[in-house]
């Protein structure tokens, strides 16, 4: 019996966390709107900020999912860690993860149509490392699913090969963004 109210208030738990990070979402969702309907004089710039924000997240979450994958991997299948991993990993993905994913890739692809006409070398280069940290952001969720299922695990290593991948990446979209090379 016990199990079962301790599997019941993480799920309560959970539930209120993901009410919060809706209604977060929400509101910021609401914010960029009233900005898009009363298009202040400086509207490009609420949307890099906007921008920069939701990528922010999304690289938070990109950071730190391959270190409950480490940590995720060194836990017993079945045991309560592995279950409390399992639910980690899958509401930083749904909660997080997705949503600035999607308000990353709508504001970015807002900003290189609106601002800069789908034109210069550095915006493709930065859209083709966007595509890249997309593709990661995949696998990560395709992982996400392996360790709900109890598939078989990789090893820690992977897991620390691959928490580099996005740092290298968003290191070369700052580049491209801030310097422009090409």
């Amino acid at each position: 019996m016990a199990p079962h109210r301790e599997e019941a208030g993480n799920e309560g738990a959970g539930g209120k966390a993901k009410t919060r990070a809706f209604i977060a979402l929400a509101i910021f969702l609401l914010i960029l709107g009233l900005t898009y309907v009363l298009r202040p004089d400086d509207f490009i710039l609420y949307v890099k900020a906007f921008h920069v924000i939701a990528v922010m997240s999304w690289m938070a979450g990109l950071l730190y999912l391959p270190r409950l994958f480490i940590y995720h991997t060194d836990a017993p299948i079945g045991s309560e860690r592995s279950e409390t991993f399992k639910m980690m990993e899958r509401r930083l993905l749904r909660v997080i993860m997705n949503p600035a994913m999607m308000v990353s890739w709508m504001l970015g692809l807002y900003l290189a149509w609106d601002v800069y006409g789908f034109q210069g070398g550095w915006l493709h280069g930065k859209i083709a490392m966007v595509v890249a940290l997309t593709w990661v952001h995949v696998l990560f969720g395709r992982a996400v699913r392996d360790f709900a299922a109890d598939k078989p695990r990789r090893a820690a290593r992977h897991w620390r090969i691959w928490n580099e991948v996005p740092t290298v990446l968003m290191i070369a979209i700052v580049i491209l963004v801030i310097v422009k090379p090409f």
